[in-house]
């Protein structure tokens, strides 16, 4: 985290540099599937990706012996690779056949969802302002999506 935002935790500072780049890839992504099938635009997308990150990880010595990874992080990283490239290619086909502003509110119920699955799967716990936030975002992603 840069020092000028050293005041930020630092989950918090890299949770809104998400929301920043989450914000780009719908506007970017909306220009970008134009004049292509949103499923190749997805395959583009996913090889940058996967370039950048092969380049980060190399350039920082992150690599790992493949053996030394466990098969149950193996499976659920499996998993979340497969839930990503569903969510991807179901994301940038709603951008194709929708207006931008309306189709990015709608992926973000995804912030309900993982409040309700955290609690359903991980045992997590939330309180009633919880929950009040988690229904006020579905409640905003709603209303923001509606044809006005």
């Amino acid at each position: 985290m840069p020092a000028s935002f050293s005041w930020l935790p630092a989950w918090l500072f890299w949770a809104l540099a998400s929301a920043a780049f989450a914000a780009l890839t719908a506007i970017f992504g909306k220009i970008g599937v134009a004049n292509i099938n949103s499923d190749l635009a997805t395959l583009i997308r996913t090889v940058v990706i996967l370039a950048t990150l092969a380049g980060i990880v190399t350039a920082t010595g992150q690599w790992q012996a493949p053996e030394s990874i466990s098969s149950r992080t193996w499976l659920f990283l499996t998993l979340s690779g497969l839930a990503t490239g569903a969510s991807w290619l179901c994301y940038f086909r709603a951008l194709k056949l929708g207006d931008a502003a309306r189709v990015a509110p709608i992926d973000k119920l995804s912030v309900v969802l993982v409040a309700v699955f955290g609690v359903l799967f991980l045992g997590e716990r939330l309180s009633g302002v919880n929950w009040l936030g988690v229904a006020l975002i579905a409640a905003g992603a709603l209303l923001v999506a509606l044809k006005g």
